[in-house]
C-alpha cells in the first residue's frame, strides 16, 4: 500500500494533471483561459523551431551515447586486468558522476573560453588551430558533446566493469586451453556474454540523453543562435519564460511518445537475452 500510494502520489496524479493541462491554453499570467482541445498538438508538429530542437536533440544522443558506450566498454576492459594504481585510477574515473551537471556547464565555459582558455592554450601549445567553441554552431555542438560524454562515460564503466567481473572464469580458462587468443576471447565469449548489460546501460543513456537540459543551458544557453537549443529547453521556456503551459505539457507528451517508442523496441531484446540467459 506505501509503494502504490508513493506512485499514485508522484508519478499517477502529475501525468494525468500533465495530461489535462495540454488541452488547455494559458495567459501571460499563467492562468488558465479556455479549452482548446487538440489545437496544443497540432501545434506540435507544426512547429519548425521545435522540431529543430528535435533534430538537435537526436543528434545529441546518438553522439553521446555512441562515443560514451565505446569508451566506457574500452576502459573496462583495460581496467578489468592488474595494473598498478588500479583502485586509485578507478575512483577517479568516478569523480565526474559526482559533479553536477550546472556546475560542469559553467565550468566547462572557463575550459572553453576561446581567448586564453586552458583547452585552447593546450591546442595552440600542440600546434592545432584556434577553435571557436562557444561562437560557432558546429562547435558548440561538439562542446556540450564533449562535457556530457567526460561526466556519464564513468557510468558505462561502472557498470560494464561490475559484469565483467562477474562473468564464469572457468569459460575463459577452457578457451585458452583450447588455444584462443585475446581478440577470440573477447568477441567469441566476452561481448556476447556482455550483451544483456550492454543493451540495459544504452536504455538508461538514451533516457537520460533525452532529457539533457542542464549542460547546454549552462553553457551555450541554446546558442549559438538556436544551434544547441535541445527539446527540452523549448519545453522549459515554453512553460516558465512564456507561461504557455499547456503547450509546454503537449511537447513534453511528443518527447514521452519518442522515448516510450524507443522502450518498447529496446525493452524487447533486453527481455529476449535475459529468458535465453536464464534458460541456458
Amino acid at each position: 500500500m506505501p509503494a502504490m500510494l508513493w506512485i499514485l502520489v508522484f508519478s499517477a496524479f502529475p501525468l494525468v494533471y500533465a495530461i489535462m493541462t495540454s488541452f488547455y491554453s494559458y495567459t501571460t499570467a499563467g492562468k488558465r483561459n479556455q479549452f482548446v482541445g487538440l489545437d496544443n498538438f497540432k501545434r506540435v508538429f507544426s512547429d519548425a523551431n521545435l522540431q529543430q530542437g528535435m533534430v538537435t536533440t537526436l543528434t545529441f544522443v546518438a553522439s553521446t551515447v555512441i562515443v560514451e558506450m565505446v569508451l566506457g566498454v574500452l576502459l573496462a576492459l583495460l581496467f578489468n586486468r592488474e595494473i598498478r594504481g588500479k583502485n586509485m585510477l578507478r575512483g577517479i574515473m568516478t569523480l565526474p558522476l559526482f559533479a553536477t551537471p550546472v556546475a560542469v556547464g559553467y565550468l566547462a565555459i572557463t575550459l572553453y573560453y576561446e581567448e586564453n582558455g586552458p583547452i585552447n592554450a593546450l591546442i595552440n601549445l600542440l600546434g592545432g588551430p584556434h577553435i571557436p567553441w562557444l561562437s560557432n554552431p558546429f562547435w558548440a555542438k561538439v562542446a556540450i558533446i564533449l562535457v556530457d560524454v567526460w561526466q556519464w562515460t564513468p557510468f558505462v564503466f561502472l557498470v560494464v566493469l561490475a559484469a565483467l567481473q562477474g562473468l564464469p572464469q572457468d569459460v575463459y580458462e577452457a578457451a585458452r586451453v583450447d588455444g584462443a587468443s585475446n581478440w577470440q576471447l573477447l568477441r567469441r565469449i566476452t561481448l556476447p556474454l556482455l550483451q544483456p548489460t550492454l543493451w540495459l546501460v544504452l536504455l538508461l543513456r538514451l533516457l537520460e540523453s533525452f532529457k539533457v537540459l542542464d549542460i547546454p543551458y549552462s553553457l551555450t544557453l541554446g546558442g549559438p543562435g538556436q544551434a544547441t537549443k535541445v527539446f527540452a529547453m523549448f519545453t522549459y521556456e515554453t512553460s516558465r519564460r512564456f507561461k504557455n503551459h499547456g503547450y509546454a505539457s503537449a511537447q513534453s507528451f511528443l518527447l514521452l511518445i519518442v522515448i516510450s517508442l524507443l522502450i518498447s523496441l529496446l525493452w524487447g531484446k533486453i527481455r529476449e537475452l535475459y529468458e535465453d540467459g536464464s534458460k541456458s
